[in-house]
């Protein structure tokens, strides 16, 4: 379970919201591969934080990639990464 503060514009004042992370949706961000690129079939949550930082700054692609980018930005810059390690599939470490 995670706590995520939401900022309430009309009042200014921040409420915490509990948010349940998918495990289905863990293991499926756990398991996903550059797809291009110089780390092209590398794990998302093994590319070098800058790489994303700048992906999302500059050149975020669109759809489904791009949705997991962010997620994986928002666990590094977070420094999580090792919440997804036991998601990873077995035979691809």
């Amino acid at each position: 379970m995670i706590l995520v503060f939401t900022d309430l514009r009309t009042t200014g004042e921040k409420m915490a919201e509990t948010v349940c992370p998918d495990p289905h949706q863990l293991r499926q961000l756990a398991a996903a591969r550059m797809p291009y690129g110089k780390y092209a079939g590398r794990f998302l949550v093994d590319l070098p934080e800058p790489y994303v930082v700048w992906l999302v700054a500059h050149h975020l692609p669109s759809g489904f990639l791009g949705r997991q980018l962010l997620e994986i930005y928002e666990i590094k810059v977070n420094g999580l990464e090792e919440l997804l390690r036991p998601f990873i599939p077995r035979d691809n470490q």
